[in-house]
């Protein structure tokens, strides 16, 4: 019997009048006999080769089985711990210590002359200060982010203008991430068999019903209402108004009837919800589900709804496990239209206005609008101003205070200097003001990184330096028959160079800065090298005359501040500070002790790249909270569209093969290269098949297909539901040539509707640039979307992927194709920061070993130390970026940039302290240094800082407790140890014991050695004359000439 069947079964003789098919079958690898050939690598997974695998990691650079840069660093640091250099003097020391005593007499007459004539020297400096600042008045302030991050001539940013130019700008969006509080899953039991189907707590018809958006927001623009409608993406547009809303709610056309339709009798369900969101999840273009509800899944706007894209929280593609649902709601943008713009910002704003408002026990929704971020910075930035008010007043209060040194409770008015420290700080902020107006009035425009972060720069380099004059003025002893205006240009001469040689040092390292590619380091650069510049000219003239002005005062016993009150005189003991003699006793000769220098010696990574966008929002910020369930729920990233421009000629078979992925397209095609790339989205973060115009027009245009008709007496185009109508008659082949263009025009604008879902007009309308009058195709688009990239360094990565893959079409192509996203233009920066960090690095320290060679008088050693010194600051801020959870990006690297800067501070005044002391060897000149300009440096800059630092730790905002409050409290605590500790240390071990030596006596001034009790002069108080019994000899000071 079942011989029987199988013969009867095998039968291929006619049976009842019907033949048996007997037409030879194909593999999908094999060509038809009419010329088609074999299915595409989409369509056919034997044409499609060995799966691509991601290539392997690189492996560690080891020696000995140990990372090789730790063994280097080790083997580096060893040799120079036990291996002290000498150096020995140079043939340019000659050259050197004339130049020296010539800037000492220059500076020594200009000191002079200041305190001679402070009126003209205030006045002019005021004048000019004034005249600077005036350019204030043209201020502009940058904030968009992309003129802010990305240069003009930047890769990325030349992409986004090809692509806003030919295609649009990219679209607006407001977006809802919806969870809910309930746990309750259900099962849907299928009537027609199959296996039970659990269904999330979100995807809960009560639940649906309560989150059914409506078009009830009406916003308010210059009078005008405005609704979604008015400004939402509407692709079919005119012929279709429906705004494009991606939500689940919108398989069931956003309608609560549709919701509930429902197919049964009084005993079973038959079709309802349920089985209408599982057919529409699997094909969400479908224009009827095939269940008894016969519903469309495509949306009301005219599109599918990708359920990547609309839900989230769910295993793989079991999209009835989703635990949060996604609103997505494009919103159109405008380059050059600010009244659209405003209306759109307008609705934005009432959005989420709206959504702030918004209360349901049974939702949780986290949202965003386009302009959410902007708003939250402005927000942060004005609830920051009074931290940063508070800040500014601590040092402010500790300058005018610390400035003064009071030798007794009488005095204490007399021997204040407020005054002289308000005219200090007023100075430092002119000197700021001054650089912002001279760059306004050239139209260079600021940012708040500037505005933040300068005056806390110049501050430090304004505040070391009158703390190195004032002291100075105040450890003084005045010589025999020595004028007031002598003494103190006396001083100027002694202090200025080193001051000078900070200052300028620290300019050109910032000019140097300014050749960064990134907008934001460079106006950074520029406007802090001129501010610091500014104020040393302001110092060493107007300061200098203030300061002669504060002498005269302090002599002639006038209270401070209120200077028209004089005090009887008196005679006074006067005595050094505390924190000069606990330097000059304690510290110094602590730190420089046999077997401390070792200790102090011996004791002496990868940083993650990126800018979390989350350190960017306050606290409080709604904003955190979709940030927080982005990363958690949503399975799809940023949409990534290649880009092939203009040029390609569409209308040949080679040009059609080398980008379509369809049968007879080329293997490397574009489209089966993102393809193929989808196959590993793991690796490339490329998550789908690109969608292709090229291929459905393809399918719109063949033969077979119902869409492409015309009328028979025109010849005009009309929508597949029209009638007496003739097919397109292009044979089996594309249309190529005229033909392609013929009908090309007409996809285009073709509508999707039940007869034809292959119109291209909701999709593709903006995605083929055509030339006027529509002669050809210019520049095209194949859009598909990343993988999910939840932190900075996902999307560094995926912007790398994507440049790659778009390379490689390219040359398979032969043809310029580029990738581009919305967020590259953001995130560029990073794939080249740690070049851009080491060259600006590089450059400022290698314009501050020049600097300082030079004005060190061509020490070379010194110049080395200094350097040496800046460098290992710089490495410790890596580390302390590390340990601190402090990623590298343009603000770190704006404050990188100005650490280099104020590590001169700390370094320069010593070194140069050391290069001229004429003690008899290096322990005792280091001793020497550290206790003179030790005790200036810090209470000038260290103590300064801290307190206003501190108060930055109170700040709201996440990027100031990060990107200042910690990166400014470790350059000032890493300064202030290496500049304090450290670098005493350095100099007892490496340098030339004999160079001052050698200077002393080659220099052609005479030394001047003042008396053990020196005669008042006349401008002395009466009470200076029992105090000048110390010796200065161990201090170069001695050698420069009386200067009338």
């Amino acid at each position: 019997m079942i011989n029987l069947l199988c013969h009867f079964f095998t039968l291929d003789v006619p049976v009842s009048g019907y033949t048996p098919m007997n037409n030879k079958t194909y593999n999908c690898t094999e060509g038809l006999e009419d010329g088609s050939g074999p299915c595409s690598c989409q369509d056919c997974a034997a044409a499609c080769g060995p799966k691509p695998v991601p290539p392997p990691l690189p492996p560690p650079w080891t020696i000995l089985g140990m990372d090789a840069m730790t063994v280097i660093m080790w083997i580096s640091y060893m040799i120079f711990l036990l291996s002290p250099i000498l150096v020995n003097a140079s043939c340019c020391e000659t050259l050197g210590a004339r130049f020296e005593n010539y800037l000492r007499i220059l500076f020594s007459s200009w000191g002079s002359f200041c305190v001679r004539h402070p009126s003209v020297v205030i006045l002019g400096s005021l004048i000019l200060v004034v005249a600077s600042s005036g350019g204030l008045y043209y201020m502009q302030i940058t904030t968009d982010p992309v003129e802010l991050w990305s240069s003009p001539t930047s890769q990325a940013r030349q992409e986004k203008d090809y692509f806003d130019s030919h295609f649009g700008p990219f679209f607006r969006t407001a977006q809802l991430i919806i969870t809910t509080p309930l746990n309750d899953t259900f099962l849907y039991s299928p009537y027609f068999g199959g296996s039970d189907v659990p269904f999330g707590a979100i995807l809960d018809k009560d639940i649906l019903h309560q989150i059914r958006y409506k078009h009830c927001l009406v916003a308010s623009y210059e009078g005008q209402k405005v609704t979604l409608k008015d400004i939402c993406l509407a692709p079919l547009a005119p012929y279709n108004d429906n705004c494009t809303i991606l939500s689940v709610l919108n398989y069931f056309q956003n309608s609560h009837a549709v919701l509930d339709h429902t197919i049964g009798d009084e005993f079973y369900v038959y079709a309802d919800f349920h089985s209408h969101f599982l057919y529409c999840v699997s094909a969400p273009a479908s224009l009827n589900d095939t269940t008894l509800l016969h519903d469309p899944c495509l949306g009301t706007f005219g599109g599918p709804i990708f359920p990547w894209l609309a839900m989230g929280g769910y295993d793989e593609t079991n999209y009835n496990n989703a635990t949060a649902l996604v609103i997505t709601f494009p919103i159109n943008n405008y380059l050059n239209d600010t009244a659209r713009l405003g209306k759109a910002l307008a609705w934005e704003k009432e959005f989420i206005k709206f959504m702030k408002n918004y209360k349901n026990p049974n939702l949780t929704i986290a949202f965003n609008a386009e302009r959410s971020i902007e708003d939250e910075i402005d927000r942060e930035s004005n609830s920051d101003i009074s931290t940063i008010v508070i800040s500014y007043a601590i040092m402010f209060v500790y300058i005018s205070l610390a400035l003064g040194h009071i030798h007794s409770f009488r005095r204490v008015m007399v021997d204040s200097k407020i005054s002289l420290g308000i005219a200090g700080i007023l100075i430092v902020l002119s000197s700021v003001s001054s650089s912002l107006g001279i760059f306004s009035y050239f139209g260079i425009p600021l940012t708040l990184i500037v505005i933040e972060v300068i005056p806390f720069l110049v501050l430090a380099v304004g505040v070391d330096n009158i703390f190195i004059i004032v002291q100075t003025y105040q450890r003084d002893e005045r010589m025999p028959q020595e004028e007031l205006h002598q003494q103190i240009g006396r001083i100027l001469g002694d202090v200025a160079p080193s001051m000078f040689l900070s200052s300028f040092s620290e300019t050109v390292a910032f000019f140097l800065g300014a050749l960064s590619n990134m907008p934001a380091v460079r106006t950074f650069s520029l406007f802090a090298g001129l501010a610091v510049f500014i104020d040393f000219l302001l110092q060493i003239s107007c300061f200098v005359s203030l300061l002669g002005l504060d002498a005269r005062r302090q002599e002639g016993n006038r209270l401070d501040i209120v200077c028209c009150v004089k005090l009887p005189e008196g005679q006074e003991t006067k005595t050094d500070s505390f924190l000069f003699r606990f330097f000059k006793k304690v510290y110094a000769p602590f730190i420089l002790k046999e077997w401390v220098r070792p200790i102090i010696v011996s004791t002496s990574v990868t940083l993650e790249i990126g800018l979390d966008q989350k350190l960017s929002m306050p606290d409080d910020s709604y904003v955190l909270d979709y940030f927080k369930n982005l990363t958690e729920y949503l399975h799809t990233g940023a949409p990534v569209y290649f880009v092939v421009e203009d040029g390609l000629n569409y209308s040949s078979p080679e040009g059609q093969n080398v980008v379509c992925g369809g049968v007879g397209c080329n293997n490397n095609s574009l489209v089966q290269q993102v393809y193929a790339a989808s196959l590993i989205s793991n690796y490339t973060t490329v998550a789908f098949t690109p969608s292709s115009w090229l291929d459905d027009y393809f399918d719109w245009v063949k033969p077979q297909s119902t869409c492409c008709r015309y009328y028979n007496t025109t010849g005009a185009f009309c929508n597949a539901s029209g009638k007496f109508l003739s097919n397109v008659n292009i044979g089996k082949q594309r249309p190529v040539g005229d033909d392609f263009m013929r009908f090309l025009p007409m996809f285009l604008s073709d509508n999707p509707n039940v007869k034809c879902g292959k119109g291209g007009h909701a999709a593709y309308a903006t995605a083929v640039d055509l030339y006027p009058d529509n002669t050809g195709v210019g520049a095209t688009y194949f859009m598909t979307y990343h993988t999910i990239l939840k932190e900075s360094p996902d999307y560094i990565h995926a912007l790398k992927m994507a440049r790659n893959l778009a390379d490689n079409i390219t040359q398979s192509t032969n043809h310029k194709v580029f990738a581009y996203s919305v967020f590259y233009v953001f995130y560029e920066q990073y794939l080249t920061i740690a070049h851009d960090t080491a060259l600006n690095l590089g450059a400022s320290l290698a314009s501050i070993f020049v600097v300082t060679t030079v004005l060190l008088g061509f020490e070379l050693w010194s110049a080395v130390i200094v350097s040496m010194t800046i460098a290992m600051i710089l490495v410790n801020m890596f580390g302390v970026m590390w340990l601190w959870s402090i990623s590298l990006n343009a603000v770190s690297l704006v404050n990188l940039v100005m650490s280099c800067g104020i590590s001169v501070e700390f370094c320069s005044h010593i070194v140069r302290a050391f290069s001229i002391s004429v003690k008899k060897n290096r322990v005792e000149r280091a001793e020497e240094a550290l206790a003179h300009m030790g005790s200036s440096v810090f209470s000038g800059i260290t103590l300064t800082k801290f307190g206003g630092i501190l108060i930055l730790a109170l700040s709201k905002s996440q990027i100031f407790q990060v990107f200042y409050f910690r990166m400014f409290l470790a350059i000032v605590l890493l300064g202030a140890t290496h500049g304090l500790i450290f670098l005493p240390v350095l100099l007892s071990y490496i340098v030339p014991e004999a160079l001052s030596n050698f200077k002393l006596t080659d220099s052609p001034q005479k030394t001047l050695e003042p008396p053990a009790l020196p005669l008042p002069s006349p401008l002395s108080p009466p009470h200076t004359t029992g105090q000048a019994t110390k010796k200065k000899s161990g201090s170069r000071r001695d050698t420069i000439p009386n200067i009338s």
